[in-house]
C-alpha cells in the first residue's frame, strides 16, 4: 500500500507554540526576582502564535484532498476524481482568496490578521505552499497515468500516435472542434486579445514563407465551448490532449504560413468583484454588471509549461499585468487538472465506488400526507445523502404545491440546480393559487447568473421574489409552509445545513429537520418578514438562533457557560462540526473553555484557526478533518450543559462573515431519539480510522490508520450501513404491528 503524502510543513511562524512566547507583555518585562514570587501568568490569548492562518489551513485541506488521489484504498477513477477536485479547488482559491488578498495589497492595506500576517505576507506564504503542492500534484498525476495504463486507459502524447491515429484524430478535430476555434493575431493592428478566465491557450509564433518578420497569434482551446479536453483515439480508452492535437495541426488555422513554435498557457482571474449594494437602485442590475466586470477582472495567475520561451513568458506577464517572478507558475505536466473529471467520468464501474442509493427516511415511507406525518412525529431528522432528498425535502414541497389546505409557502434559495423540481413545485403552487414567496440570494459566489435566471423564471410565474436584506447575504436554509388544519393555521418548517440542490444532496453530507413546532413556526414567520422588508425592530426569536443579530453572542455565551458548569463530577464537553472555524472570538472562547478543563472535539473540514494540544491551553482539544467520498457539509453545535444537553444544527460555520454579515439560521434539536441519531453520527466520525486526519499542535495533519483490532472502514461507509440497518429494523417492526409509528421512534 502506498503511503499517503505527508501534509506540508507549515511555515516557521506556524510552528509549535511555547507558553513563554504568549504570556502578557507586562509579565515578560518583570525582573526575575519579582517573577519568582508570582504565580505563572495566564497565557496571552491574543498572541498571534495561537491562531493559524485561514489561507494556509485551507491549502492544508486541499493537500488532504490530493492525498486521496494517491491512496490505493480508494478506487482508481475515484482517485482521478480527487486529483481533479484538488485542481478545481486551487483554481477557486486563486480566484477568491488570492484575488482578495491582491486587492488588499493594491489598496495598501497593512493591517495584520489575528495570526499576525499582512496581506502581502499571506500571498508569499501561500505561493510557497502552492508551488510545493503543485509539484506533488503533478507527480501524483504521473503515478495515476501509470495506474490508468495498467487498466487500459491510456493518455498518449501526440508523438506516440501512429500515422493512422493521427489521421483519425485530425479528421475528428476538423469535423467536430475546428469550427469552434478562432485564431487572433497579435500585431500593431491587433492589440493583445482578451484572455478569459481559466482558459487554456496557444501562443503561436509564425511567419510568411520567405519572410524574416515573425508574428504572434493566440488560439484559445475551446474547452469552455463544449469541446472535450481528452480526445478519444480509436474505439478503446486511449486519449490525447486537445491542445496537442491543435498544436500539431496549426496548418489548418494558418495555411501557407510557417509555424515556428508555440507555447501553452492558462490564466486565472480575480472573482472578487462585488460592489456595495447600499445605494443600488436595482440590485438585479448591480449583480448583472458585477458579473460583466468579473469577466474582465484582473488576472491573478499565469500558468506555463517548463521551457517556455523566456521572451514570450515575459511578454505574457507584462501584457497580463503580472509580476513575472511571483505570479507566473511553471507546471511540469498538464495545465488545468480540473479537466481530469472527464477521465473520472468513464463508465467503468469496477474502478469506482459502489453505487450508493439513498434510502427513503423510515418515517416517510407512508402514503399519508407528509404534514400529518410531521405533525404526529413533532420532528423528523434527515441525514443526506444517506437518506433521500427527493422523498423528503422535495416531497415536502411537492405536497405543499398540491395540497388544497396549504395557503402559503416561503423559502430561501442560495444555490440550486436549473433542473431542480423544486422550482417546478414552487411555480405549480403559485398556479394553484397559493401565496409563494422566495428569497433568492443573488450574490451566491459563482451562482449569480444561475440565480438571476431562476429569479426571473419565478417572478414570471407570479411568485413574490425578494433578494434579502441590504448588506447581508442570505445563507439560511429554511422553508415555511402554512396549512389550514382542522383547528386553524399551522406552520410546518424545514431547516437544513445544506442548499436546496438535488444534485449536491447526493454527494454532500448534510442534516435537515422537518418540524411542527408552534414557536419555531412563529420564529420562521418573523424571519421571512425580516428578509422581505429588512425591518429589524423588536423581532424576538423564541427558539431559533439568527445571525447576524443573535447567533454569535449565543455561541460565546454557551461556550462560557460550559466552562462555568465544568467540574469533576459533571465534566464539560463541546463538539462542533462544520466546514470552517475562523472567527477569532469563537477561537478565543474555546481556548478559555479548554483551559477550564472542558473537553472540546472539533470536526472541521477545511480552514481552522485553533491549535490543539498546546500545554496549558488546548490540551483538551482535538481537531479532526474528514475527507472522503462525500463532502462533509453539515453544521452541528453540541454542548453538554451540565447534563442538560443542547444539540443545534443550521447553516452557519463559525466564521466572522457567517456570524456577522450573513443571515443564518440555527435550530435546536430536542427530541431524544433525534439527538441520539446526531450523537451517533458525531461519535462515528470522531472514531474514524480511515478518512480522518488529526491536527497536530504545529498545525500539520496526520492521517489516522486503523490498528489490527479497529474497523478499517470510513465513517461515511459506516453511516451508509447504519442508515440501511435502521431502515431494515423499521420495516421489520412495521410488519409486526398494525399501527403506524411516528418519527424516528421507529428506530
Amino acid at each position: 500500500m502506498t503511503d499517503p503524502i505527508p501534509a506540508a510543513t507549515p511555515s516557521s511562524s506556524d510552528s509549535s507554540v511555547k507558553l513563554e512566547t504568549i504570556v502578557p507583555k507586562t509579565s515578560r518585562s518583570k525582573p526575575p526576582a519579582e517573577s519568582k514570587k508570582l504565580l505563572a501568568p495566564p497565557p496571552d490569548l491574543d498572541a498571534p502564535e495561537l491562531y493559524l492562518n485561514r489561507e494556509l489551513t485551507w491549502l492544508q485541506f486541499n493537500q488532504r484532498v490530493l492525498n486521496e488521489a494517491l491512496d490505493e484504498r480508494t478506487p482508481l477513477l475515484e482517485r482521478v476524481k480527487f486529483a481533479a477536485i484538488a485542481g478545481s479547488n486551487l483554481d477557486e482559491f486563486f480566484m477568491k482568496r488570492i484575488g482578495g488578498l491582491k486587492q488588499q495589497v493594491a489598496a495598501k492595506v497593512l493591517e495584520r490578521t489575528v495570526d499576525g500576517r499582512t496581506p502581502a505576507e499571506q500571498i508569499r506564504e501561500c505561493y510557497t505552499f502552492v508551488r510545493r503542492h503543485q509539484k506533488e500534484k503533478q507527480q501524483i498525476l504521473g503515478q495515476l497515468r501509470q495506474d490508468l495504463k495498467q487498466q487500459g486507459i491510456v493518455i498518449l502524447g501526440y508523438d506516440q500516435l501512429s500515422s493512422e491515429d493521427r489521421e483519425q484524430v485530425r479528421k475528428d478535430y476538423y469535423d467536430n472542434i475546428y469550427p469552434l476555434v478562432t485564431p487572433q493575431s497579435i500585431d500593431p493592428a491587433h492589440p493583445f486579445p482578451f484572455i478569459s478566465n481559466l482558459s487554456l491557450n496557444l501562443l503561436v509564433t509564425l511567419r510568411y514563407e520567405n519572410d524574416q518578420e515573425q508574428s504572434l497569434a493566440r488560439v484559445k482551446v475551446p474547452i469552455s465551448a463544449g469541446a472535450p479536453r481528452f480526445l478519444r483515439v480509436g474505439q478503446q480508452n486511449r486519449f490525447v490532449l486537445l491542445e496537442q492535437v491543435m498544436a500539431n495541426n496549426l496548418d489548418m488555422l494558418f495555411p501557407g504560413m510557417e509555424v515556428l513554435g508555440y507555447e501553452i498557457f492558462r490564466v486565472t482571474r480575480n472573482a472578487n468583484t462585488e460592489r456595495s449594494q447600499e445605494h443600488a437602485d436595482d440590485l438585479l442590475a448591480l449583480i448583472e454588471s458585477t458579473l460583466q466586470e468579473r469577466r474582465f477582472a484582473p488576472i491573478v495567475r499565469l500558468e506555463v509549461l517548463p521551457g517556455t520561451d523566456p521572451v514570450l513568458r515575459g511578454r505574457l506577464a507584462a501584457e497580463l499585468d503580472l509580476d513575472e517572478e511571483e505570479d507566473v507558475f511553471e507546471v511540469e505536466g498538464i495545465l488545468g487538472t480540473r479537466d481530469f473529471f472527464e477521465i473520472a467520468a468513464l463508465n467503468i464501474p469496477e474502478l469506482k465506488d459502489r453505487v450508493h442509493h439513498p434510502i427513503d427516511h423510515p418515517a416517510l415511507q407512508s402514503s399519508r400526507s407528509i404534514f400529518h406525518i410531521i405533525r404526529d412525529a413533532g420532528a423528523i431528522l434527515l441525514q443526506h445523502p444517506y437518506e433521500a432528498f427527493s422523498s423528503s425535502v422535495e416531497r415536502f414541497l411537492r405536497e405543499a404545491a398540491t395540497d388544497p389546505k396549504v395557503r402559503g409557502i416561503k423559502m430561501t434559495l442560495y444555490r440550486t440546480s436549473s433542473r431542480s423540481p423544486i422550482l417546478d413545485y414552487l411555480i405549480q403552487a403559485a398556479q394553484n393559487g397559493k401565496q409563494v414567496a422566495v428569497v433568492v440570494e443573488l450574490k451566491a459566489r459563482f451562482d449569480e447568473a444561475a440565480n438571476i435566471r431562476l429569479a426571473t423564471r419565478l417572478e414570471e410565474a407570479g411568485i413574490h421574489v425578494t433578494y434579502g436584506v441590504v448588506g447581508l447575504k442570505t445563507h439560511a436554509k429554511i422553508i415555511l409552509v402554512v396549512r389550514q388544519d382542522y383547528n386553524g393555521l399551522r406552520r410546518y418548517v424545514h431547516i437544513g445545513t445544506g442548499n436546496y440542490h438535488p444534485e449536491t444532496s447526493r454527494i454532500y453530507s448534510d442534516l435537515g429537520l422537518l418540524v411542527y413546532d408552534k414557536e419555531i413556526g412563529q420564529d420562521a414567520t418573523e424571519l421571512f418578514n425580516y428578509l422581505t422588508t429588512g425591518y429589524t425592530p423588536k423581532r424576538n426569536y423564541q427558539r431559533l438562533l439568527m445571525a447576524p443579530k443573535v447567533l454569535k453572542k449565543a455561541l460565546l455565551e454557551k461556550i462560557a457557560r460550559e466552562a462555568e458548569l465544568h467540574d469533576r463530577q459533571s465534566p464539560g464537553h463541546i463538539i462542533f462540526k462544520m466546514n470552517a472555524l475562523e472567527d477569532a472570538d469563537v477561537v478565543r472562547a474555546l481556548y478559555q473553555a479548554a483551559m477550564a478543563g472542558v473537553k472540546i472535539d472539533l470536526l472541521i473540514r477545511d480552514s481552522c484557526r485553533v491549535r490543539p494540544g498546546l500545554k496549558g491551553i488546548s490540551e483538551n482539544m482535538r481537531v479532526i478533518s474528514i475527507v472522503g467520498r462525500f463532502l462533509e457539509h453539515a453544521r452541528v453545535y453540541y454542548f453538554r450543559n451540565g447534563g442538560q444537553e443542547e444539540y443545534l444544527i443550521g447553516s452557519a460555520d463559525a466564521m466572522k462573515r457567517n456570524l456577522e454579515s450573513r443571515v443564518e439560521v440555527v435550530t435546536p434539536v430536542e427530541d431524544p431519539q433525534l439527538r441520539q441519531d446526531i450523537h451517533t453520527m458525531l461519535e462515528t466520525q470522531l472514531g474514524d480510522r480511515r478518512s480522518a486526519w488529526e491536527m497536530q499542535p504545529d498545525g500539520s495533519y496526520q492521517q489516522r490508520r486503523p490498528q489490527a483490532d479497529e474497523d478499517p472502514r470510513s465513517s461515511q461507509e459506516l453511516l451508509i450501513e447504519l442508515a440501511a440497518r435502521r431502515n431494515k429494523d423499521v420495516t421489520r417492526l412495521k410488519k409486526r404491528k398494525a399501527k403506524g409509528f411516528g418519527g424516528r421512534n421507529l428506530r
